[in-house]
């Protein structure tokens, strides 16, 4: 199943609203990028532990 993340859960001072979906492995790697550059947080395993904790199942669209 495809994971999502969204910016929009998460207070920052930039008020992000990127949202990236995909399957996990590909979601935590794009987050943890973004969350590095954008964001100003640090690459490491708790980064990225803490955005596979948030993830979410992207709810289908197509029928």
């Amino acid at each position: 199943m495809r994971k999502v993340i969204d910016c929009r859960d998460f207070p920052s001072e930039s008020g992000c609203t990127l949202t990236i979906s995909g399957e996990e492995e590909e979601v935590v790697r794009a987050a943890s990028e973004h969350a590095v550059s954008v964001h100003g947080h640090t690459a490491s395993a708790e980064l990225r532990d803490q955005i596979r904790a948030s993830l979410k199942n992207e709810m289908s669209q197509h029928a």
